[in-house]
């Protein structure tokens, strides 16, 4: 059997198409060979496991080093319980150990005093092995950032306390592997649930992060399917493919998965953009695991706190450096060149605002697709008045109940549109800091219809004309004469909703007719 594209766990070269796994990590050789303790830290499945392993064993076999990657995970079972958890870490060790690396380079089993000292086992582990070991030892701790509150002070302490004592009494290098960088672990004291600072672990020289895949390593990682299998990526297919992941390896590696495993079976067929976005769909509607884990953040409030503004096109205000950081960290945003933060990548931009309006979607009573003609066809003006009945009869109380608040008029829309699109058609979605709207494109069957949302907030002017104006900048790119500006009235002192919604169709000078619903 061929290789295939891998979704769950490290890469093995003898299973999986993979790139060379060191290649995105910058020169870690000379930290190692400068007896460095770093940090490494990215989101969740871009490969850090992975990279981490294979330079653990090329060090190894270079015949300077003893290197082996460990995990502290079994110890997050005993946050607030340091002995317990060293107890856990150090047998998962051992039994780790054992497989990765030969006899000669073995740890001693610690005597009984050692293992009688709750708060110093593992540095008691560390000196007892670097002092037998025949080798400096490189060491890898992966999962650190599973681990919280006191047992995670007590880990980094001992590594630093046993850091001058480097490399003949203790690993003359070690590399903390995670998510975040030290100052974002979780702890609870002080009354933060972060650390704040990079003590108790201020002997690192530098925190390093693994960036995404760029277009020619999406383009080599897709063409070692073809020279397995015969089967071509068209160059459109591996284009959209990066365009859709921005190299992010477990989304590059799942579109081409859901392609090649599941809708083009037959070889001789040639994978088109079609399909790369066929796919991207299937992967959204079903959430996988790494999907599933980013909507999961989307409940933390410093998440809430910039996401929130971000898809209403708000200006992110004063929200800490940290915590925008922390976005960055967990692959939720990216800082584009052209400047601002943006959403990661398109697929993201997409899994967000559903995950979102899924609650709320939940929440829907039952609507009949009065939208719809005898042949199947959307009506926009049937499709208008279903929204406004909707609108006045549950309006309101779907606001209340919106997970994020700021854009509870977003969030209902679009959780009512979804219902619509959801018979055959596509929702699109266009938002950006600073824009102050978001714009929506439904497509169903043979019709398109360009939406705007805008909302009137206290001390703001009604946002009608830069509505109509921003609207008709939409249409254009669209190529439409005829859209959707909805303006939500948010204001503390707006008419009930009975008196306020009302539509009316405003023709512009550029012969484009723009229908205003005030809701």
């Amino acid at each position: 059997m061929s290789r295939w594209f891998n979704t769950a766990g490290p890469c093995k070269p003898d299973k999986h198409y993979m790139l060379p796994p060191t290649s995105r990590l910058p020169d870690l050789e000379t930290l190692i060979e400068q007896e460095s303790y770093f940090v490494v830290h990215a989101p969740r499945q871009t490969g850090k496991t992975t990279a981490m392993l294979a330079l653990a064993k090329q060090l190894t076999a270079s015949g300077r080093y003893a290197s082996v990657m460990v995990s502290v995970e079994v110890g997050s079972a005993f946050n607030n319980d340091p002995g317990a958890a060293e107890l856990a870490i150090l047998g998962t060790w051992y039994d780790t150990i054992s497989i990765r690396l030969p006899d000669e380079l073995q740890p001693p089993v610690l005597n009984q005093r050692q293992k009688e000292e709750p708060g110093r086992r593992i540095r008691a582990f560390f000196q007892s092995w670097a002092k037998a070991s025949p080798k400096p030892l490189i060491i890898f701790i992966d999962e650190i950032d599973s681990l919280q509150n006191d047992t995670l002070i007590s880990v980094l302490r001992q590594l630093r306390d046993g850091f001058p004592n480097r490399p003949e009494n203790f690993p003359s290098s070690v590399g903390l592997v995670g998510l975040r960088d030290v100052r974002d672990y979780k702890v609870a004291s002080g009354g933060s649930n972060r650390l704040n600072t990079a003590s108790p672990f201020n002997i690192k020289v530098t925190s390093i992060t693994l960036r995404n895949f760029n277009e020619a390593e999406v383009r080599e990682l897709y063409q070692q399917h073809t020279e397995e299998t015969g089967q071509i990526f068209t160059p459109e297919a591996t284009a959209t493919a990066f365009d859709l992941t921005q190299g992010q390896p477990w989304l590059v590696n799942a579109l081409a998965k859901e392609v090649v495993e599941k809708m083009v079976k037959d070889r001789n067929i040639p994978i088109t953009k079609e399909h790369i976005l066929q796919a991207k769909e299937i992967l959204i509607a079903r959430q996988d695991t790494h999907l599933d884990s980013l909507a999961e953040k989307l409940r933390e409030q410093r998440v809430k706190n910039i996401i929130e503004p971000i898809l209403s096109g708000q200006a992110l205000g004063d929200t800490p450096p940290d915590d925008r950081q922390y976005l960055i960290d967990l692959g939720l945003l990216r800082r584009d060149p052209a400047g601002g933060l943006v959403i990661a990548n398109p697929i993201y931009r997409e899994v967000i605002p559903r995950v979102l309006v899924q609650g709320t979607q939940d929440s829907l009573p039952h609507i009949s697709p009065s939208w719809l003609n005898s042949s199947g066809e959307l009506n926009k003006d049937a499709l208008l008045e279903a929204f406004i009945r909707f609108w006045r009869q549950h309006g309101e109380p779907l606001l209340g109940s919106a997970a994020y608040h700021e854009i509870a008029p977003h969030i209902v829309l679009m959780a009512f549109l979804h219902r619509v699109v959801n018979g055959g058609g596509t929702l699109e979605r266009e938002y950006a800091i600073g824009s102050d709207r978001m714009d929506l494109c439904l497509r169903y069957k043979t019709v398109t219809l360009g939406i705007e949302l805008k909302v009137w907030r206290d001390k703001k002017r009604d946002p009608q004309s830069e509505g109509i104006e921003q609207l008709e900048s939409y249409l254009g790119r669209l190529g439409l004469n005829q859209g959707w500006l909805f303006v939500f009235d948010r204001r503390k002192n707006a008419l009930p909703i009975e008196e306020r919604l009302s539509t009316q169709i405003v023709n512009t000078e550029n012969q484009r007719a723009i229908t205003v619903i005030r809701a």
